[in-house]
Protein backbone atom coordinates (compact mmCIF):
# COMPACT_ATOMS: atom_id res chain seq x y z
CA UNK A 1 0.00 0.00 0.00
CA UNK A 2 2.90 2.38 0.70
CA UNK A 3 3.92 2.01 -2.96
CA UNK A 4 0.48 3.24 -4.02
CA UNK A 5 0.80 6.32 -1.79
CA UNK A 6 4.16 7.27 -3.30
CA UNK A 7 2.71 6.98 -6.78
CA UNK A 8 -0.19 9.25 -5.83
CA UNK A 9 2.15 12.00 -4.64
CA UNK A 10 2.06 14.61 -1.89
CA UNK A 11 -1.41 15.93 -2.75
CA UNK A 12 -3.87 13.03 -2.59
CA UNK A 13 -7.03 15.12 -3.14
CA UNK A 14 -9.57 13.46 -5.44
CA UNK A 15 -12.91 14.86 -6.61
CA UNK A 16 -15.51 12.26 -7.60
CA UNK A 17 -18.43 13.65 -9.60
CA UNK A 18 -21.36 11.37 -10.40
CA UNK A 19 -25.12 11.55 -9.93
CA UNK A 20 -25.43 7.78 -9.38
CA UNK A 21 -25.37 7.83 -5.56
CA UNK A 22 -24.69 4.10 -4.91
CA UNK A 23 -21.88 4.05 -7.50
CA UNK A 24 -20.41 7.25 -6.04
CA UNK A 25 -20.35 5.80 -2.50
CA UNK A 26 -18.74 2.52 -3.63
CA UNK A 27 -16.13 4.30 -5.71
CA UNK A 28 -15.34 6.76 -2.89
CA UNK A 29 -14.69 3.88 -0.46
CA UNK A 30 -12.53 2.03 -2.99
CA UNK A 31 -10.46 5.11 -3.80
CA UNK A 32 -9.97 5.94 -0.10
CA UNK A 33 -8.60 2.42 0.40
CA UNK A 34 -6.10 3.14 -2.38
CA UNK A 35 -4.82 6.20 -0.51
CA UNK A 36 -6.77 9.10 -2.04
CA UNK A 37 -8.43 11.83 0.04
CA UNK A 38 -11.88 11.78 -1.56
CA UNK A 39 -14.42 14.55 -1.87
CA UNK A 40 -17.69 13.61 -3.61
CA UNK A 41 -20.22 15.67 -5.55
CA UNK A 42 -23.52 14.60 -7.08
CA UNK A 43 -24.16 17.55 -9.38
CA UNK A 44 -22.38 19.94 -11.73
CA UNK A 45 -23.09 22.84 -9.34
CA UNK A 46 -21.54 21.00 -6.36
CA UNK A 47 -18.59 19.87 -8.51
CA UNK A 48 -17.91 23.44 -9.68
CA UNK A 49 -18.10 24.73 -6.08
CA UNK A 50 -15.53 22.16 -4.88
CA UNK A 51 -13.29 22.70 -7.91
CA UNK A 52 -13.32 26.46 -7.34
CA UNK A 53 -12.75 26.35 -3.57
CA UNK A 54 -10.32 23.41 -3.41
CA UNK A 55 -9.04 22.40 -6.88
CA UNK A 56 -8.13 18.70 -6.60
CA UNK A 57 -4.95 16.99 -7.77
CA UNK A 58 -7.13 14.24 -9.28
CA UNK A 59 -10.71 14.14 -10.53
CA UNK A 60 -13.13 11.57 -11.89
CA UNK A 61 -16.10 13.25 -13.59
CA UNK A 62 -19.20 11.63 -15.02
CA UNK A 63 -20.07 13.13 -18.39
CA UNK A 64 -23.87 13.29 -18.11
CA UNK A 65 -25.42 14.56 -14.90
CA UNK A 66 -28.97 15.60 -14.11
CA UNK A 67 -28.10 19.30 -13.94
CA UNK A 68 -25.68 19.47 -16.86
CA UNK A 69 -22.44 18.24 -18.36
CA UNK A 70 -19.43 17.06 -16.34
CA UNK A 71 -17.12 18.71 -18.90
CA UNK A 72 -18.10 22.06 -17.34
CA UNK A 73 -16.46 20.90 -14.10
CA UNK A 74 -13.41 19.67 -16.04
CA UNK A 75 -12.99 23.20 -17.47
CA UNK A 76 -13.16 24.76 -13.97
CA UNK A 77 -10.58 22.30 -12.59
CA UNK A 78 -8.26 22.81 -15.57
CA UNK A 79 -8.49 26.62 -15.20
CA UNK A 80 -7.78 26.52 -11.44
CA UNK A 81 -5.20 23.71 -11.45
CA UNK A 82 -3.57 22.93 -14.83
CA UNK A 83 -1.53 19.98 -13.46
CA UNK A 84 -4.61 18.05 -12.26
CA UNK A 85 -5.17 14.54 -13.67
CA UNK A 86 -8.79 14.20 -14.78
CA UNK A 87 -10.62 11.10 -15.97
CA UNK A 88 -14.02 11.44 -17.62
CA UNK A 89 -16.46 8.55 -17.08
CA UNK A 90 -19.56 7.92 -19.11
CA UNK A 91 -22.15 5.28 -19.79
CA UNK A 92 -22.57 6.74 -23.28
CA UNK A 93 -19.16 6.16 -24.83
CA UNK A 94 -18.65 7.86 -28.19
CA UNK A 95 -15.60 9.07 -30.07
CA UNK A 96 -16.97 12.62 -30.32
CA UNK A 97 -17.41 12.96 -26.55
CA UNK A 98 -13.98 11.41 -25.91
CA UNK A 99 -12.36 13.95 -28.22
CA UNK A 100 -14.29 16.82 -26.57
CA UNK A 101 -13.24 15.62 -23.10
CA UNK A 102 -9.55 15.45 -24.06
CA UNK A 103 -9.66 18.84 -25.83
CA UNK A 104 -11.12 20.47 -22.71
CA UNK A 105 -8.36 18.99 -20.57
CA UNK A 106 -9.27 15.48 -19.45
CA UNK A 107 -6.28 13.18 -19.05
CA UNK A 108 -8.26 10.06 -19.94
CA UNK A 109 -11.74 8.87 -20.86
CA UNK A 110 -13.34 5.62 -19.63
CA UNK A 111 -16.65 4.01 -20.47
CA UNK A 112 -18.83 2.64 -17.70
CA UNK A 113 -18.78 0.11 -16.24
CA UNK A 114 -15.28 1.01 -15.04
CA UNK A 115 -14.06 -0.27 -11.71
CA UNK A 116 -11.76 1.39 -9.16
CA UNK A 117 -8.71 -0.43 -10.57
CA UNK A 118 -9.33 0.90 -14.11
CA UNK A 119 -9.85 4.41 -12.74
CA UNK A 120 -6.73 4.27 -10.53
CA UNK A 121 -4.62 3.03 -13.47
CA UNK A 122 -5.91 5.90 -15.62
CA UNK A 123 -5.28 8.51 -12.90
CA UNK A 124 -1.76 7.32 -12.07
CA UNK A 125 -0.48 6.52 -15.56
CA UNK A 126 2.18 8.82 -16.94
CA UNK A 127 1.48 10.66 -20.17
CA UNK A 128 3.75 8.50 -22.35
CA UNK A 129 2.58 5.06 -21.20
CA UNK A 130 -0.85 3.63 -21.80
CA UNK A 131 -2.77 2.06 -18.92
CA UNK A 132 -3.35 -1.68 -19.23
CA UNK A 133 -6.50 -2.73 -21.09
CA UNK A 134 -9.62 -3.19 -18.95
CA UNK A 135 -10.17 -6.59 -17.35
CA UNK A 136 -13.80 -6.84 -18.52
CA UNK A 137 -14.30 -4.72 -21.67
CA UNK A 138 -17.81 -4.12 -23.01
CA UNK A 139 -19.10 -6.67 -25.49
CA UNK A 140 -19.83 -5.61 -29.06
CA UNK A 141 -23.56 -6.02 -28.34
CA UNK A 142 -23.25 -3.73 -25.32
CA UNK A 143 -21.35 -1.09 -27.33
CA UNK A 144 -24.06 -1.20 -30.02
CA UNK A 145 -26.82 -0.91 -27.39
CA UNK A 146 -25.03 2.04 -25.70
CA UNK A 147 -24.73 3.83 -29.05
CA UNK A 148 -28.42 3.32 -29.82
CA UNK A 149 -29.35 4.60 -26.34
CA UNK A 150 -27.15 7.67 -26.79
CA UNK A 151 -28.71 8.58 -30.16
CA UNK A 152 -32.18 7.91 -28.70
CA UNK A 153 -31.46 10.36 -25.85
CA UNK A 154 -30.02 12.95 -28.26
CA UNK A 155 -33.25 12.72 -30.27
CA UNK A 156 -35.28 13.46 -27.11
CA UNK A 157 -36.53 9.86 -27.00
CA UNK A 158 -38.24 10.19 -30.39
CA UNK A 159 -38.26 6.69 -31.92
CA UNK A 160 -38.96 7.78 -35.50
CA UNK A 161 -36.15 10.38 -35.52
CA UNK A 162 -33.72 7.94 -33.86
CA UNK A 163 -34.55 5.23 -36.42
CA UNK A 164 -34.00 7.71 -39.27
CA UNK A 165 -30.59 8.80 -37.90
CA UNK A 166 -29.50 5.20 -37.31
CA UNK A 167 -30.77 4.17 -40.73
CA UNK A 168 -32.91 1.39 -39.30
CA UNK A 169 -36.58 0.49 -39.41
CA UNK A 170 -38.68 2.05 -36.65
CA UNK A 171 -40.14 -1.28 -35.52
CA UNK A 172 -36.68 -2.86 -35.31
CA UNK A 173 -35.56 0.01 -33.12
CA UNK A 174 -38.65 -0.36 -30.91
CA UNK A 175 -37.83 -4.06 -30.38
CA UNK A 176 -34.23 -3.20 -29.44
CA UNK A 177 -35.36 -0.46 -27.03
CA UNK A 178 -37.85 -2.81 -25.37
CA UNK A 179 -35.14 -5.34 -24.50
CA UNK A 180 -32.80 -5.17 -21.52
CA UNK A 181 -29.25 -3.99 -22.02
CA UNK A 182 -26.76 -6.74 -22.96
CA UNK A 183 -23.89 -7.54 -20.58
Amino acid sequence: MAGDLREIGEDKSLLLLDDDEPFLRRLAKAMEKRGFEVESAGSVAAGKAIATARPPAYAVCDLRLEDGNGLDVVEVIRARRPDSKIVVLTGYGAIATAVAAVKIGATDYLSKPADATDITNALLSSGDELPPPPENPMSADRVRWEHIQRVYELCDRNVSETARRLNMHRRTLQRILAKRSPR
